[in-house]
């Protein structure tokens, strides 16, 4: 009985020692650090690119 004790004790603290959880987190704030800077070019030049837009769509017609 002690040493299955032993044998599981080991196991779970050899699968519980795992940085996935950590790497995840890193993944994650690096999602949202391009969003930000994606949304702020966005906001910066929405108008200009708007614009652009909007002159392309007329030359095609």
């Amino acid at each position: 009985m002690i040493t299955q004790f032993n044998v599981l004790s080991t196991w779970l603290k050899a699968h519980t020692k795992s940085e996935r959880g950590a790497a995840m987190v890193e993944y994650a704030l690096l999602v949202a650090l391009i969003a930000i800077v994606a949304i702020a070019a966005l906001r910066a030049l929405g108008g200009t690119v708007s614009t652009n837009f909007s002159e392309i769509d007329s030359d095609l017609q």
